[in-house]
């Protein structure tokens, strides 16, 4: 679904009575024609919320209520609807992946690849049950990073851990014992099309956005949803993941999230870092981590 037809199946009806506190002089429909005008043609800079509030005289937080109220999306997943659209055109032509990076306004295919992770999680009742009722599906693949353990459920990739040659059975009792009560199948044909998708970036496809699915207590979720905001080739501190999810004073439970996270390397937590820089733990061992963020860095002078 493009940028327009999303537009297109939202209600569209106005307002009665405007909000005052919300809407600049002129009415809710410039305001958000503007907003959607500046977004189509200049979605190359990838323009941030500041600017488009700028744009239109009004605050960041009245314009994200607006522009939300209205088109039933903020301005930065409509932003991602049309740059999304643009790439998937690009990318149909024939263009390779790293000039259509470049043209649509992203740092490179690395930025491109973690707009088209798309994730979801699964409820907190379903979480409780500590994997009661989910079917998982396993297989180990060979990787850049050693071996890799893939799972899956109907859903989505749910787990992915790494592992040395003779320790696969420690790497999936470490990653079962998380959903104890799921049943578990090892399926190579299932999981293959995820391992191939995940190691290769020539496989990286706004076509065929990577299906992920986060199974964790919320606040873990919400640390593991600021991990993958994280753009390739960048690092941040436990304490800045504490702000961004609005609990300055929880690094060490974001730690500890972050240390928890299932799904290693699609869900970038080794790109967090200890206050001071340091690469400090990490579960799969440091040197996969620095295998992980040399490789990336890689991908981007590629």
């Amino acid at each position: 679904m493009n940028a327009q037809t999303q537009m297109k199946s939202t209600s569209m009806k106005p307002v009665a009575i405007l909000d005052r506190d919300i809407t600049p002089e002129g009415g809710d429909y410039e305001a958000v024609r503007r907003v959607i005008e500046k977004i189509s043609v200049d979605y190359r800079e990838q323009p941030s919320l500041d600017a488009l509030a700028d744009e239109v005289g009004m605050s960041p937080t009245a314009l994200q209520k607006l522009f939300t109220r209205w088109a039933g999306l903020s301005p930065k997943a409509f932003l991602q609807a049309v740059t999304l659209d643009h790439a998937r055109r690009l990318l149909d032509s024939g263009m390779p992946l790293l000039e259509a990076s470049f043209e649509v306004g992203m740092s490179g295919p690395g930025r491109l690849h973690d707009l088209f992770v798309t994730h979801e999680a699964m409820s907190p009742g379903d979480y409780k049950t500590r994997g009661g009722g989910l079917t998982i599906r396993y297989g180990y693949h060979i990787s850049p990073f050693g071996i890799a353990l893939v799972m899956v459920t109907e859903r989505g990739l749910a787990g992915l851990a790494f592992n040395d040659p003779g320790d696969e059975r420690l790497a999936f009792e470490d990653m079962a014992g998380r959903w104890p009560n799921a049943r578990y199948f090892e399926d190579i044909a299932a999981t293959a099309p995820y391992a191939a998708r995940i190691f290769d970036p020539q496989r990286w496809r706004a076509d065929q956005p990577l299906r992920v699915v986060l199974i964790g207590s919320d606040f873990q979720v919400r640390v593991w949803q600021a991990l993958l905001r994280i753009p390739i080739g960048k690092a941040c501190s436990y304490s800045s993941i504490a702000e961004r999810i609005g609990t300055p004073a929880a690094s060490r439970a974001v730690g500890a999230a972050v240390g928890a996270n299932p799904i290693s390397f699609v869900v970038p937590c080794h790109r967090a870092l200890g206050k001071s820089g340091a690469l400090t733990g990490y579960h799969w061992g440091l040197t996969r981590k620095r295998a992980m963020l040399g490789w990336e860095a890689g991908q981007l002078s590629a």
